[in-house]
C-alpha cells in the first residue's frame, strides 16, 4: 500500500508544540508499516514555506524518513484537480461565499491521491471526502 501525505501531517510532525504532534508520529508510523510514503510536488512546496526550512531541510528529512517525491503530475491529475476545485468554488457560491478559501494546491494533493490509487494520510478529510468522494483517507 502507498500512503500519500498531507502537508499538515508533516507541519504538525515538525512542531513539538502542536497537539497533534504526537497523532502525526503515530499515523506516519502507522502507514510506513503498511508500505510506502510518498509526498507530491504540491506538498514538497508547501513544506518550504515553514519557518526555517529550504530545500536541502525538506530533502533531507524526506531521505531521512524513506519518504518518496512524486514530482509528476500529468494531465488527468491536473484536469482532477480543476474540476473538484470548480465543483468546491461553486459550493462556495452556492453558499453565498464569494471568494474560495481553499487553494488550489489542496485539489492538486487530493487528485494525485486518488489517481494514482494511493491513501491520503491528512487531519483535513472534510475538504478531501467533500472534492474526491471515493479517495481512501486515513487520519
Amino acid at each position: 500500500m502507498i500512503t500519500a501525505i498531507d502537508t499538515n501531517v508533516l507541519i504538525a510532525l515538525w512542531d513539538k508544540d502542536d497537539v497533534t504532534n504526537v497523532r502525526a508520529q503515530k499515523a506516519l508510523d502507522k502507514a510506513q508499516s503498511k508500505g510506502q510514503l510518498v509526498v507530491c510536488g504540491a506538498v514538497f512546496a508547501e513544506l518550504l514555506g515553514g519557518e526555517d526550512k529550504n530545500i536541502v531541510v525538506v530533502e533531507s528529512f524526506l531521505n531521512e524518513t524513506d519518504i518518496e517525491i512524486d514530482w509528476t503530475i500529468d494531465e488527468k491529475i491536473w484536469r482532477s484537480a480543476a474540476t473538484a476545485f470548480q465543483r468546491y468554488v461553486a459550493r462556495r457560491r452556492k453558499q453565498r461565499q464569494p471568494e474560495p478559501r481553499r487553494l488550489i494546491t489542496d485539489f492538486l494533493i487530493g487528485s494525485h491521491s486518488f489517481e494514482r490509487g494511493f491513501t491520503l494520510l491528512t487531519f483535513d478529510d472534510r475538504i478531501f471526502k467533500a472534492a474526491f468522494p471515493k479517495l481512501k483517507i486515513v487520519r
